[in-house]
């Protein structure tokens, strides 16, 4: 039966599913973890049979975790049955928008954009030269992280400093789209057009944090801005900061451009203010006697709940609210205190369905329905990857 493999790669790990290239049945799904060190660990669960296992393994880049992924794969399924492999890519630059074949060519362009992502860009390029150097005859197909937002209207790409950067590429692109567009997907099959089509906002809420207002089924503005350290505070990046930061920080503590990239994308957020743990379910265990793990679940809720104020206003008003990701959709403290105090825009959250990770939690009647729907970025790729090979 012939399949479709979607790789998802991050900084230091690389989830991939295999699916039927008919129906999209997921048979596995796995993870390289930990790829740099010395305890990296590659996961896989077989769906069908609900059985998992896992192996240490020597990973120190991503590209040598190709090697053990096609030897897996050659154990499972005919690798002549392999139809298409698709890849995640965090960053589409101005001029991507849609899925692409790769090509050498395409490769040239995403090499120029590198310096827009430079901690993803060159581990997913190093992904798609290793597959191709395994098997050049197996299509690969791109699908851009950027692209849902394309539909951003003007003001809200364009970022308050000097023009001629705007010429440049310097703009709002917004991420997690590959998410959003799944959840709009689920949405319209859950609840029906006439929700999909009205004033949605998206909280993808997990380890990267960010949400998006959505009018007509079409992104109209976004937390993440060039680059995904911008909005919401998240597991180790900032979110928003003062720009007078930099300059501060330069002078009076002697941090450079390099040393202040680190300090916001890998020692802020939750970790820097908690200084104990990015994980939100370490912070919630502690806050009660860790005043540190309380600022940090309390700034993370606040902020989530600024942004929901400020998108129902750019929309005129909110239908349905949708929490996705991981902390969107395992911790119901944290929804509840996200919407607490929101009543007057309609948003109300009924306890004992929230409680239960039900998938509607707003109470009956409520003016906002509140929903909780698991994100699929792999599925929502496979998707792509199908539609494509079908053009």
């Amino acid at each position: 039966m012939q399949s479709i493999l979607t790789l998802n790669g991050g900084s230091s790990s690389i989830k991939f599913a295999l699916f039927d290239s008919a129906d999209l049945t997921r048979w596995y799904a796995g993870q390289f973890s930990r790829i740099g060190l010395a305890d990296a660990e590659f996961e896989i669960t077989d769906q069908r049979r609900n059985q998992t296992e896992k192996h240490s393994i020597h990973a120190p880049n991503h590209a040598a975790c190709i090697p053990l992924l096609t030897e897996w794969l050659a154990r499972v399924t005919d690798l002549r049955d392999l139809q298409a492999v698709g890849h995640r890519i965090v960053h589409g630059g101005p001029r991507f928008a849609e899925p692409e074949r790769v090509t050498a060519a395409l490769l040239d362009e995403l090499e120029k954009i590198s310096p827009y992502a430079p901690e993803h860009l060159p581990i997913e390029l190093s992904l798609i030269r290793a597959l191709a150097a395994y098997d050049p005859a197996v299509p690969q197909i791109v699908c851009f992280d950027t692209a849902f937002h394309r539909t951003l209207p003007r003001v809200a790409q364009i970022l308050p400093i000097p023009r001629r950067y705007f010429a440049r590429g310097v703009m709002r692109y917004g991420f997690h789209g590959l998410s959003y567009q799944y959840l709009m997907s689920e949405l319209e099959r859950v609840a029906g057009q006439a929700a999909a089509r009205g004033r949605v906002i998206l909280a993808h809420l997990g380890n990267g944090a960010s949400m998006a207002a959505v009018r007509d089924g079409k992104s109209v503005d976004t937390s993440m801005a060039f680059t995904p350290t911008a909005g919401l505070v998240m597991s180790t990046r900032s979110g928003d900061l003062d720009p007078g930061l930099v300059e501060y920080l330069a002078r009076n503590e002697a941090v450079s451009a390099q040393e202040f990239y680190q300090i916001v994308h890998a020692e802020s957020g939750l970790r820097g203010i908690s200084e104990t743990s990015s994980d939100m379910r370490d912070l919630l265990a502690r806050e009660n006697a860790d005043e540190r793990a309380a600022d940090a679940t309390a700034l993370f809720c606040r902020q989530a709940k600024k942004f929901i104020g400020a998108y129902a206003a750019v929309l005129g008003g909110v239908e349905t609210l949708v929490f996705a990701g991981g902390i969107g959709e395992k911790s119901a403290i944290i929804r509840q205190r996200i919407c607490e105090g929101l009543e007057f825009l309609g948003i109300e959250i009924d306890d004992a369905r929230n409680e239960a990770h039900a998938p509607i939690i707003s109470t009956h009647g409520a003016r906002v329905t509140v929903r909780v729907i698991r994100t699929d970025e792999e599925l929502e790729i496979a998707r792509l990857v199908q539609r494509m090979h079908t053009l």
